[in-house]
């Protein structure tokens, strides 16, 4: 079969979409899975969660993690790349090499981490850059995440600024880059490293050892992590062993190859006609999501219904959400919850009286301060990677 046909013929079975894309009948958008149910086993640290993979651990929350602005550790989604983890640190001898074009490398243990530097503390949403990928059709290779591929954390630990300017750096650097200590299975599998431009380096992106003022859970990246808010969290580098500052960019797979979009206005592309020019993707796009009711719930007749979910951009601030009961004909603007930071889940409320019976549709959708807003699922461009999903959240319930 040629790969157009075999694209084509995907795009057939994915019948399940709603609607074509205006990138033609190859192309479609549906709802992201949301029929997969937790594990009765869990793994560490973790109460049962949506699993897609034993090795590396890939870990999804279910809907109902979402009616909470912060989320717990043990419903906290989990992402690794490569399946060689440690499964034994010792704290005391743990330290991050700290090298490159810098005048005085170091190493920096968690002692001297917690002891010799200004500790700062932000809330912050870490989302798969492929969330919601099982919406893409016809399918992208990577994981087929539903929509529990995030989560919102309050994060403790250290500046980066602060441990590289103790390092030295020297004024002709540009880039930084960051290892941690999963490793691949085989010797030509690429190392998971990742880099940021000294231009991304705000007062926010941390080094960070603790998790809602808990350690960092083991899955989580135990004992640091990086910490890059408004950014998708393939940036957030787990269990840090290296810090690398450079003059020149480093080719690295993981920056040139994977974790990339189509460099044009809307981020789109079909599968006969590929973007030739991409660039990586960075930070997050606008988003809300229901987490109550549950998909498939059954509501009574003339109940008081109360929706809640929760909502979060890159960094502008959602000014606001809206509710349609009638399939996006109509709006009607959800209450707000307090304003946690620029970064932070916000949540969001709507209550309502069901007064007719049989199936109901309620769809959300957010708008933040420069007038951006969410996309219905089915004009939201594919991509070959199935990142950045950001479509309008949708679940159906029974009123009896």
């Amino acid at each position: 079969m040629k790969r157009r046909d075999f694209f084509k013929t995907a795009a057939v079975v994915g019948a399940a979409t709603v609607g074509s894309s205006a990138f033609g009948s190859s192309v479609a958008m549906r709802e992201p899975i949301d029929s997969r149910k937790p594990q009765k086993i869990n793994f560490p640290e973790k109460r049962p969660m949506i699993t897609h993979s034993n090795r590396p651990p890939l870990l999804e929350a279910p809907r109902s993690t979402f009616s909470q602005v912060i989320t717990p550790n043990d419903e906290f989604f989990v992402r690794w790349h490569l399946p060689e983890i440690p499964t034994l640190i010792d704290t005391e001898k743990y330290a991050i090499k700290i090298s490159g074009n810098v005048a005085k490398p170091y190493e920096l243990t968690l002692r001297k981490l917690k002891e010799d530097f200004e500790q700062i503390e932000v809330t912050a949403v870490v989302q798969c850059g492929g969330n919601s990928r099982s919406a893409f059709v016809p399918i992208t290779g990577g994981v087929q995440w539903g929509s529990g591929a995030m989560g919102c954390a309050k994060w403790k630990g250290v500046r980066l600024k602060d441990v590289l300017k103790r390092a030295g750096m020297k004024a002709d650097s540009h880039w930084v880059n960051f290892n941690g200590m999963e490793k691949p299975a085989y010797d030509k599998t690429p190392d998971f490293v990742r880099e940021l431009n000294l231009d991304e380096l705000n007062e926010d992106v941390m080094i960070a050892y603790q998790m809602n003022d808990e350690d960092l859970p083991y899955l989580n990246g135990f004992p640091t992590r990086l910490i890059v808010p408004g950014y998708y969290s393939d940036s957030w580098v787990k269990m840090i062993k290296d810090i690398v500052v450079t003059k020149d960019h480093t080719p690295l797979f993981f920056m040139d190859k994977a974790y990339r979009i189509a460099a044009n206005a809307t981020h789109g592309e079909t599968p006969d006609h590929l973007a030739k020019m991409t660039k990586p993707i960075t930070r997050m796009n606008i988003k809300s999501f229901i987490g109550f009711p549950d998909d498939g719930a059954e509501v009574e007749f003339q109940s008081q219904l109360v929706v809640r979910g929760v909502t979060f951009d890159g960094g502008i601030g959602v000014e606001k959400v809206l509710i349609s009961l009638d399939n996006g004909k109509t709006w009607e603007e959800a209450m707000l919850g307090i304003d946690n930071g620029r970064y932070a889940y916000r949540a969001f409320r709507f209550s309502f009286r069901p007064n007719k019976k049989g199936k109901l549709s309620i769809m959300a959708k957010a708008i933040d301060y420069l007038g951006n807003e969410q996309p219905l699922a089915k004009d939201v461009p594919w991509d070959r990677g199935g990142y950045m999903f950001n479509g309008i959240d949708m679940v159906t319930i029974k009123i009896v």
